[in-house]
């Protein structure tokens, strides 16, 4: 048996025979067990109290339910099945992220206001008596959800489970928000999306690591034209979490390449941006431009860039300015890479340039 009574492991069966007997006492205690025994719980204990743990989320109370979900995305972290884990958190975040939204229309037809800042503890009766217990506690505890469900999408299975046609199809915050259906939107991807939207305009707050993650692009073709050289390329990006990573990557491929002139980053600053852990000085070595002639910021995702003719399409511009940054990336537990297939001939090129605004001053 893998499980013993001391430990971690013990902890886990015993929280998992409490929760499914809808033992309160003994769950109570097994609960704070868990979090005491972590620390120091063996490889085997996470790889296997993972799974265990988000099988049985659901029949967790609404209130310690968040906590036992960062706990099985902390196992993930450490080498349990994020596959096996997936299903109990991610059902656990959309119901979390529609008790937000139930929340925010509570809220506000109560009063208004400003939304109050989530403690440590459960929310007061005065807000629970506004917005009801389940919305109180999908608005108290979504950042420990978040904390979550961000540890499991930093496997690409995962993020594959989870369908991505609303973010590959480019459809941005403002198509979600004008209702677009479940399966429109991408199906569990999409969804997800489009309430977390929903809680960010309603709270004011952004969710910046949840967007970004569910956002992520994997195995994704993007044309790039190069305005000063008037070349083309074809690359396909996964894993990438903002465009810092995708500048840095970028240089690497085509000024690194030796495709175009420029500033090529070091191996150093490559490979803190596909696996190696840690941060190195960079610095740019293009404007990155939409189609239209609008600024795309190395602050976005990869996602920004529009789609035309079913493809993301980007332009480089000499830069306007010297900017540097820590290149790195912004998931850490995410490995990211860029490909360049090939360069595009240049009948190709010139078609594609034919799809964009003329060189000018950035917009946005």
């Amino acid at each position: 048996m893998i499980f013993s009574k001391a430990g971690f492991g013990g902890a886990v069966a015993d929280f998992e025979a409490a929760v499914v007997a809808q033992d309160a006492k003994r769950s109570g205690k097994a609960f704070i067990r868990l979090q005491e025994t972590f620390g120091r719980a063996k490889e085997t204990e996470l790889f296997a109290g993972g799974p265990r743990l988000a099988a049985v989320l659901e029949q967790v109370p609404p209130s310690p339910r968040a906590v036992v979900a960062v706990l099985v995305g902390a196992c993930v972290e450490r080498g349990a099945d994020a596959e096996r884990c997936a299903s109990g958190v991610l059902a656990g975040l959309r119901a979390a992220l529609e008790g937000a939204v139930a929340f925010g229309e509570a809220w506000a037809a109560t009063g208004g206001g400003a939304f109050p800042v989530p403690d440590d503890g459960e929310p007061g009766e005065e807000i629970v008596g506004r917005t009801g217990f389940e919305a109180a506690v999908g608005w108290w505890t979504l950042s420990q959800w978040e904390m979550a469900a961000v540890a499991l999408l930093n496997h690409r299975a995962v993020r594959a489970g989870l369908g991505g046609e609303a973010v590959r199809a480019g459809l941005d915050a403002e198509a979600v928000r004008a209702g677009l259906d479940e399966k429109a939107a991408g199906g569990g991807r999409g969804e997800l999306l489009r309430l977390l939207t929903a809680v960010e305009q309603a709270s004011g707050q952004e969710l910046r690591c949840l967007s970004y993650a569910l956002q992520v692009l994997d195995d994704e073709p993007l044309v790039v034209l190069h305005r000063p050289s008037a070349t083309g390329y074809l690359l396909r990006l996964s894993g990438i979490g903002d465009n810092f990573q995708l500048h840095t990557l970028l240089a690497d491929a085509l000024i690194g390449g030796g495709h175009v002139a420029g500033r090529a980053p070091s191996p150093q600053e490559v490979a803190v941006c596909r696996e190696t852990p840690g941060q190195v000085e960079t610095a740019g070595s293009f404007e990155l431009v939409a189609p239209d002639g609008g600024r795309l910021w190395n602050e976005g995702t990869p996602a920004d860039i529009p789609v035309v003719d079913g493809v993301r399409l980007l332009v480089l511009d000499e830069p306007s300015y010297t900017r540097s940054w820590p290149a790195g990336r912004f998931f850490p537990g995410m490995r990211g890479d860029l490909i360049l297939e090939r360069a595009l001939e240049p009948e190709e090129t010139e078609r594609w340039f034919a799809r964009v605004s003329p060189a000018g001053e950035l917009t946005g």
